[in-house]
């Protein structure tokens, strides 16, 4: 996979937000004149956030069908407490445990939007 797509209503609120969430900056942007694409990577991967700005809107209803996008971090506790530290108002810490074994440690931010993004501990499936 290459990249993910999301509506967004404010380029410069997003932009504040993905980078200082999730250390993302604008490795490419076209505009053009009804909307704007702006792609999003952080130093360490390849993988693109896509940012697409449509004039005129002032924002998106988020269906019942989209669920989350996700990250993988080296130190969930602290990227959580850097994120509380913030004021990004992360969800509570959570462990999803499989067959009495941890599966997953993580919690989730929200963007301006309303977009959900898991931010999870890298390590087993969750590189």
């Amino acid at each position: 996979m290459i990249h993910s797509m999301i509506r967004v209503a404010d380029a410069a609120r997003s932009l504040e937000f993905y980078g200082r969430a999730l250390g993302l900056s604008v490795r490419d942007r076209y505009d053009f004149d009804d909307f704007s694409l702006l792609y999003l990577r952080d130093a360490e991967g390849e993988f693109e956030l896509e940012l697409t700005v449509n004039a005129g809107r002032d924002g998106y209803t988020i269906g019942d069908g989209y669920g989350h996008l996700a990250v993988s971090v080296a130190d969930v506790e602290a990227e959580h407490a850097r994120h509380t530290e913030a004021g990004l108002s992360p969800t509570p810490l959570k462990t999803l445990q499989h067959q009495g074994r941890d599966l997953a440690r993580f919690f989730f931010l929200t963007d301006p939007d309303g977009y959900k993004i898991e931010v999870l501990q890298r390590g087993g499936r969750y590189l």
